[in-house]
C-alpha cells in the first residue's frame, strides 16, 4: 500500500475563523462534493500567503455558501481572506495508484463552483 494524492481544493479563500470551535475545517457541501471528500475525512491544508501548512478533518458547511473555516487551534493559522489549498490523501494498492485519477477543484474568487 501506498499513499497517494486523492484530491484537491485549489485556491479557496477564508470566509471565517472560529477560535473557540472544537477543531477541525468546514467546507461548503458543495466543494466538497466536487473534490469527493467526505465528513471526517483527513486533510492538509496549505496557506498561500503565510506558508502555514496543518492536518485535521473536514465537517460539512452550508450548501452553495462558499465557506471555508479553519475552527479551533488552526484558526490560529490563517486569517480571513486567506488563499488555502486543500489536499486528501488515500491509501491504495501501487498497481492501483498508477492508474488513479485524483479530483481537483478550481473554485472562483468567492468559493463558488463554475
Amino acid at each position: 500500500m501506498i499513499q497517494r494524492f486523492k484530491s484537491k481544493i485549489h485556491r479557496v479563500r477564508v470566509t471565517e475563523a472560529d477560535l473557540n470551535y472544537v477543531g477541525s475545517i468546514t467546507i461548503d457541501e458543495d466543494l466538497m462534493d466536487a473534490a469527493n471528500l467526505i465528513d471526517g475525512e483527513k486533510v492538509q491544508v496549505v496557506n498561500n500567503n503565510n506558508g502555514e501548512r496543518l492536518e485535521t478533518y473536514v465537517i460539512p458547511g452550508k450548501r452553495g455558501s462558499g465557506i471555508i473555516c479553519l475552527n479551533g487551534a488552526a484558526a490560529r493559522r490563517a486569517q480571513v481572506g486567506d488563499i488555502l489549498i486543500i489536499i486528501s490523501y488515500a491509501l491504495m494498492d501501487f498497481e492501483e495508484a498508477k492508474s488513479f485519477q485524483p479530483r481537483t477543484v478550481f473554485p472562483d474568487e468567492n468559493n463558488q463552483l463554475n
